[in-house]
């Protein structure tokens, strides 16, 4: 909780047929990664919706929105990432997006999946902050560049192991890195998955 801008990150896990009843949000940019199983979506927007694996779901909860999620299958748990990032301003109009990615392009690299501009790579927020994931075979190894001084980035380890720079870092942990302009990761599993996160630090 409370990583600079990132409020929270929600490891979810919905059991079949079971799920979130209809509650409110205000002042916050809310990301749902799906990593299995269906989720079932719906809001006071008037947003009805399924997200599944490589999809990337986003809400500006702004000035004030409901919404439900439950897991659509009787028969397959959900496992999914909540993220809430504080936005730059309060009061913003609430707003909905949902797309689908590509998961071949974050085979050993970094896909974008976030960021403050519409068009630049996935959903977009109200907040200078980007997001990738990536999927890697052992010993590939990339660079990562902040895109913003003052700026930290979040890694959380979705499957398997990897290094960053020195730091040895298992499947479900999370590291904080800020005051750098880069770091050096490198898989130390096969099929390991990772999710990095940048936002201000200054929130």
């Amino acid at each position: 909780m409370h990583f600079g801008a990132l409020r929270v990150l929600n490891d979810d896990y919905v059991a079949e047929g079971m799920g979130f009843g209809t509650h409110p949000h205000s002042d916050m940019e809310i990301i749902s990664i799906p990593l299995e199983g269906d989720l079932e979506h719906s809001d006071s927007m008037g947003n009805v919706s399924v997200i599944k694996k490589g999809d990337i779901q986003v809400m500006s909860a702004g000035t004030g929105i409901t919404h439900s999620e439950y897991n659509k299958n009787r028969d397959q748990a959900v496992k999914f990432l909540q993220i809430w990032v504080f936005p730059n301003q309060k009061g913003h109009p609430p707003r909905y997006d949902q797309i689908s990615l590509n998961l071949a392009d974050r085979r050993n690299r970094l896909q974008q999946i976030l960021s403050p501009n519409a068009g630049d790579g996935g959903v977009w927020v109200h907040q200078e902050a980007w997001f990738h994931l990536g999927n890697f075979d052992k010993g590939v190894g990339v660079e990562y560049l902040l895109k913003k001084s003052g700026n930290g980035v979040y890694v959380f380890v979705l499957k398997g192991d990897v290094n960053i720079d020195g730091t040895e870092l298992n499947e479900r942990d999370g590291f904080g890195i800020w005051e750098t302009d880069g770091f050096k990761l490198e898989a130390l599993s096969g099929d390991a998955e990772v999710l990095l996160m940048e936002v201000p630090m200054n929130w």
